[in-house]
């Protein structure tokens, strides 16, 4: 998502060149200073986790309050008798409840404002004659994805089972059927389905709230693609590859994964707001789609810097405050939870502070280490790989296990920039280095860190990991196969890039007639 810091340097050829005994010297220094932070740091979230009380496991029946240790080791063996097993609470009828769903109604408009945000964020790195192209890539997403998720989305995400495999919704919910209910329709009397995430309590939310916010999420997933594509792709294939991407990857991978009867959330994979879903299934289908867009003219050899990185930091601005919404209001689908705006939400409120205020430091620092001065561009980048990081683990992890997290994206994602520069390839604004690498790395890592709501391998349990990694790869081949299929089917029909001399001239005045500075 992040357009290389390094490239807006006046010698960035000189940093793709073979470093001298110095750099080494210093790479090596920044090394061991961080070996040395993570040999602090992840004892310390180990042990915070460790000396909170463990909480009881979701199946395991409640133990009996006048039975204690010491006792039944007094009594003899013959005649212990076994406890019986607590009953089951039985399901409870949905009551809708105010304080939730006007959380939720506020977590929608901020996942919603994210959009505008990751506009500024794009628009302000790429040159000044494609910044409303860029623009138009984000905000057109909101109008093609809009529509498309009330006509069938919703129901292909969200719906019942089709065939029973776990692959898809059925066309149940299709134009949102059977989300207001008409009562007496002579009196215009309605009754408005309610969401219940939990049935043994009974809070719950209008499901045509819980419709809209996932609608938002739709929205920006596919807009995230754009960053790998920016100054060079037709605004018409665009606008197709929206509307196809969306229905036949999104729709699909948001039902294995958060659906109850999707295979994969029957697998037991932890995603609490996104990481597979959102971040990696998108960073994964941009580089997909590089394989058939190519290069940007110019591309390595002409500088290409950012236009305006005060817009893009005040998108970095913008992201951050919406991602509150993005992962504190999926605590509406947290593990036996009820409560949408509880203790759940703070968690991943808190974690979502953490984790990006750490990685924007590491990154910062690792620049600076690296090539000698800390960049706006390399704090902000740091912040939105924190972000994209701490996104499947938001509601799962503790504070200190989120400060790790967070450092290690710093690191992690932006040694993915470094790769782009060895490997030559486009990926316009490091969709596929932020949003790929630090989705996937994130969806891993909630395999080693979880501990509220679930264990992982830190807490002894080892097949939690394997089933994240069973979860990425999943996900993130079939993103990247269906991605591939649909970018050579437009690119043989009508086309993925504009001519060179489109391209030379600006998207602006050849996409769309229009100028975005006229001083």
């Amino acid at each position: 998502m992040v357009q290389s810091c390094i490239s807006t340097r006046k010698r960035n050829e000189a940093l793709c060149a073979p470093p001298c005994s110095f750099t080494i010297t210093r790479q090596f220094l920044f090394a061991f200073v961080i070996l040395v932070v993570f040999a602090f740091l992840t004892p310390l979230a180990v042990m915070a986790d460790e000396a909170k009380p463990a909480a009881p496991a979701v199946t395991a029946p409640a133990a009996s309050a006048t039975s204690t240790p010491a006792v039944d080791a007094a009594k003899p063996a013959v005649a212990a008798a076994p406890a019986p097993a607590a009953a089951t609470p039985p399901d409870v009828k949905p009551v809708l409840n105010t304080g939730d769903t006007a959380w939720m109604l506020i977590s929608s408009a901020l996942v919603l404002l994210m959009i505008p945000g990751l506009a500024l964020f794009y628009g302000g790195m790429v040159r000044q004659k494609n910044v409303l192209s860029t623009f138009m890539h984000s905000l057109v997403a909101m109008g093609i994805v809009g529509v498309q998720w009330t006509i069938v989305g919703y129901s292909l995400a969200f719906g019942g089972d089709m065939g029973h495999m776990g692959l898809v919704g059925d066309f149940s919910k299709v134009m949102l059927n059977g989300l207001i209910v008409m009562k007496d329709a002579a009196n215009g009397v309605v009754d408005y389905t309610l969401f219940q995430n939990y049935a043994k309590e009974p809070g719950a939310i209008p499901e045509l709230v819980f419709a809209m916010y996932q609608a938002m999420f739709a929205m920006i997933t596919v807009a995230l693609i754009s960053g790998a594509m920016a100054e060079r792709v037709k605004f018409s294939a665009y606008c197709v590859f929206v509307l196809l991407w969306t229905t036949l990857v999104y729709d699909p991978l948001a039902h294995w994964v958060w659906m109850t009867d999707g295979w994969l959330f029957k697998l037991g994979a932890l995603d609490f707001a996104g990481g597979t879903v959102v971040h990696m299934s998108s960073g994964i289908s941009a580089l997909a789609f590089l394989v058939f867009l190519g290069k940007r003219n110019g591309f390595p050899h002409e500088r290409m810097p950012p236009h305006n990185l005060p817009m893009t930091l005040l998108g970095v601005g913008l992201l951050w405050f919406g991602w509150f919404g993005f992962n504190a209001g999926s605590a509406i689908v947290g593990v036996n939870n009820s409560d949408a705006a509880g203790g759940l939400a703070g968690l991943a409120f808190a974690t979502t502070t953490i984790a990006p205020a750490a990685a924007g430091l590491t990154w910062m620092i690792a620049e600076w280490i690296h090539s000698g001065k800390p960049s706006a561009l390399g704090f902000g980048s740091g912040v939105v790989a924190g972000l994209v990081v701490i996104t499947p683990a938001a509601g799962f992890v503790q504070p200190g296990a989120a400060l790790v997290m967070g450092i290690a994206a710093g690191l992690i994602c932006y040694g993915g920039i470094m790769l782009k520069a060895k490997l030559k390839y486009d990926d316009s604004l490091d969709a596929f280095g932020v949003h790929g690498i630090g989705g996937t790395f994130g969806a891993i890592i909630t395999g080693v860190f979880a501990t509220v709501g679930a264990t992982g391998l830190l807490a002894g349990n080892a097949k939690q990991l394997m089933i994240q990694l069973i979860a990425v790869l999943a996900a993130g081949a079939y993103a990247f196969i269906v991605t591939l299929i649909i970018a050579f089917v437009l690119d043989k029909t009508i086309g993925l890039r504009v001519d060179k001399e489109d391209e030379i001239m600006g998207l602006d005045q050849t996409q769309h007639s229009e100028s975005g500075y006229n001083m």
